[in-house]
């Protein structure tokens, strides 16, 4: 990804994960970065960050979503994950 907003690396949690941007009267599909982290001095919150590849898409500009969350939000997000993830898991073992 050319001229990203977020900073990515080696501790980065997703990189190049298949994403889309969808608006009123559009829907484009790009390739995107998806980081969760915390502060690392004192950290008091949780952010996920997701930045899909300005380079693939013509309707947005570049830019960089975050999402700050508590200890709480995050566990219950991972929660929901997990259980999303077993159905899917479920579906594709039956068939």
């Amino acid at each position: 990804m050319v001229d990203r907003i977020l900073r990515v690396n080696a501790y980065t949690t997703f990189d190049l994960l298949d994403a889309v941007v969808e608006g009123h009267g559009f829907e484009e599909e790009a390739l995107a970065v998806l980081n969760v982290t915390a502060p690392r001095k004192e950290p008091d919150h949780v952010e996920l960050q997701l930045e899909l590849d300005n380079t693939q898409l013509s309707e947005v500009p570049a830019h960089a979503e975050r999402v700050t969350l508590s200890a709480g939000q995050a566990r219950e997000l991972a929660a929901e994950l997990d259980k999303y993830a077993e159905k899917v898991e479920n579906a594709q073992a039956d068939g």
